[in-house]
């Protein structure tokens, strides 16, 4: 993939968060897919000695959801773990592993949050924008907002609300019984939408495959690296 450069990743705390507030703003909520051939996972793992974010992105074709490629990379962290800035910690590995991809996602799921975030562009968002491409964030938590419980019943969901009770995503039930995800608009996309196809990526697992894969994906590479530094 070529990624036209949006910034440079050189900021402060301070100076990232006047990044997502001035960025915030270009963030499209509307849009139907297109058809959707290829649709891409993305997650990153992270070791403290050396600090290093190994990360992976898994293209899948799009229903049947076969592996046909994967990238990865690995970087040294610069950013420090703040809530709220994760996005400048994990995307630049992030987007150094998109542009090794031969194969252009026209779906991309990332394992974190969309505009369900305080400032209301969380590491899906800020992805989305630096692809240009349709993006959703799938979370396993709530970072911002709340909501009420959706039925035990998979495909159900609700709607997570700011404190304005203005809508910024849904718990959805991915599988009977077991803990919803936290869907969110990233870019390009509308929330139903949204929920449609992280519902369709869900199979038989709480998280959808490409997420699900990118994530067993970067563990194991985390692993064979570190093994192989011993």
């Amino acid at each position: 993939m070529i990624i036209p450069p949006l910034h440079s990743w050189n900021f402060s705390p301070k100076e990232a968060v006047k990044v997502q507030e001035r960025l915030s703003n270009r963030i499209v909520r509307k849009g139907r897919l297109g058809k959707v051939r290829y649709v891409a996972g993305a997650d990153v793992a992270f070791s403290k000695n050396p600090p290093l974010a190994y990360a992976g992105v898994i293209v899948m074709t799009f229903p049947d959801l076969v592996i046909v490629e994967t990238q990865h990379s690995v970087s040294e962290l610069i950013f420090p773990y703040i809530p709220g800035l994760l996005s400048f910690r994990e995307s630049p590995a992030l987007l150094r592993t998109f542009e090794k991809l031969r194969l252009k996602p026209d779906l991309v799921l990332i394992d974190g949050q969309g505009v369900a975030h305080p400032r209301g562009i969380g590491i899906a968002s800020h992805i989305g924008l630096w692809l240009d491409t349709p993006t959703i964030g799938c979370a396993k938590s709530v970072l911002f907002g709340k909501y009420r419980s959706p039925s035990q019943k998979r495909g159900s969901w609700v709607p997570l609300t700011d404190m304005n009770d203005r809508v910024i995503g849904a718990a959805v039930r991915t599988r009977d019984k077991t803990n919803p995800i936290f869907v969110s608009i990233g870019h390009k996309i509308n929330l139903l939408s949204a929920i449609r196809c992280a519902l369709a990526c869900a199979r038989g697992y709480r998280i959808p495959e490409p997420t699900r894969q990118a994530d067993a994906f970067v563990e194991r590479l985390k692993r064979e690296h570190q093994t192989g530094s011993d």
